[in-house]
């Protein structure tokens, strides 16, 4: 019966990181998944976590379904986080935000909620997104097309042609925006960009949809989410996914929100029971235990200043392996190649090497990065930092 079902090709980086776990080489350096690890190369515990986590277990209690829009504190808690406590949208009941699972499950129930609602509109991502992107929204049976992002050149920013495309969009159309620490390029737009962005959405009338999936890796928690509530005060129609994977080092608990900001509070109303419906017809209904986690990080000063302390540290951590790689490569490499290990920003980081490079660095070095070249700086430690640029040094120049 199954016959004619071809297998499965894997997802290019989750692959790659099976290959790496096999790599029996000792020197190997894992530079592909998004994960953050610490200077000793371990996924950290953050203490404010380990300290929820303690408390829920000593009041084990019943566990029962959670509703579909998911745990109200968190849902309460992650709006706070990423629209900020004294939004004027979040005081005017303007927005729907419900739990989901993880960021993915956020950018899933997004996607079926556009398809159903807007069946004739198309979507834009930028050229490169990450590779889930185009597979989710495909997969809601949505459109997607490109528009000009990053500059092979100079591994920095197309803007002017990101604007002028995002300006002749038909209206109505769905434009996929990174808030920060762009995946994969590290790539963002400066506030003044975003700034110029914001009229242009207005004017064409188009729906942007933000993906936020790493608030507080770039410059703060405040200012990775600068972007969203510009767009919120804009009364720009408004969807914005976001993700606690990272920045509560939660990966397996699958820590995400949708929000959706409304014209008024009874449009709200109605959109949220349209994601819930969403979510019916997925999951029913999210998991109960890092909700819980995240909302009483957030909701318990003690706990929040632990967490806010700790995620500064670790977004200081990545800027110093920048840092090291950066001045590791100083006389071995082009300052154009160079300059972007400080010039991008985040998790991720363009670095210019083609696909015989890629390789050649896997093979003969054991130091795994994509096929495309973007690298994840939090894999670096102080160890490994100079034999990673010695070796990005070897294949860049053929030695």
């Amino acid at each position: 019966m199954f016959e004619h079902i071809p297998a499965y090709p894997g997802d290019p980086i989750l692959s790659l990181n099976e290959d790496f776990q096999l790599d029996p080489r000792p020197n190997k350096v894992n530079l592909s998944i998004g994960i953050y690890f610490d200077d000793a190369g371990k996924l950290p515990v953050m203490d404010a976590v380990r300290r929820a986590e303690s408390a829920l277990l000593d009041a084990i209690g019943p566990r029962s379904y959670l509703p579909m829009s998911g745990l109200p504190l968190y849902r309460e808690t992650a709006q706070a986080l990423v629209f900020g406590a004294n939004s004027e949208a979040r005081a005017a009941g303007r927005i729907a935000t419900l739990q989901t699972i993880g960021g993915s499950g956020a950018l899933k129930v997004g996607a079926d909620f556009l398809r159903r609602y807007f069946p004739a509109s198309q979507i834009w991502i930028s050229d490169p997104s990450w590779e889930n992107h185009r597979v989710v929204f495909e997969g809601a049976g949505l459109t997607v097309n490109t528009y000009p992002y990053y500059d092979e050149e100079t591994g920095g920013l197309r803007f002017a042609d990101m604007i002028d495309m995002i300006g002749r969009l038909p209206e109505r159309s769905i434009v996929l925006l990174h808030a920060c620490c762009h995946n994969p390029t590290g790539v963002d737009l400066s506030t003044a960009q975003w700034a110029e962005l914001v009229p242009v959405l207005q004017r064409r009338r188009l729906i942007a949809f933000v993906d936020m999936a790493y608030q507080g890796f770039g410059a703060g928690l405040e200012e990775d989410a600068a972007c969203v509530r510009m767009l919120a005060d804009a009364d720009i129609p408004l969807i914005t996914a976001n993700s606690f994977s990272k920045n509560f080092s939660l990966y397996g608990e699958r820590c995400g929100a949708l929000s959706v900001v409304c014209k008024d509070a009874g449009e709200a109303s109605r959109v949220l029971g349209q994601l819930m419906s969403t979510v019916r017809a997925n999951y029913s209904n999210p998991p109960t235990h890092g909700a819980r986690l995240v909302a009483n990080v957030l909701s318990d000063t003690s706990l929040r200043a632990s967490w806010e302390a700790e995620l500064a540290t670790m977004r200081e951590r990545i800027l110093a392996m920048r840092g090291m790689i950066h001045a590791g490569l100083a006389g071995r490499v082009d300052e154009v190649m160079r300059a972007r290990y400080v010039a991008q920003r985040g998790m991720f980081t363009y670095t210019g090497l083609n696909e015989s490079q890629v390789e050649r660095l896997r093979n003969e070095h054991a130091v795994y990065v994509l096929r495309s070249g973007r690298m994840c700086v939090a894999g670096l430690n102080a160890r490994n930092a100079d034999y990673v640029a010695s070796s990005i040094a070897a294949v860049v120049s053929g030695a």
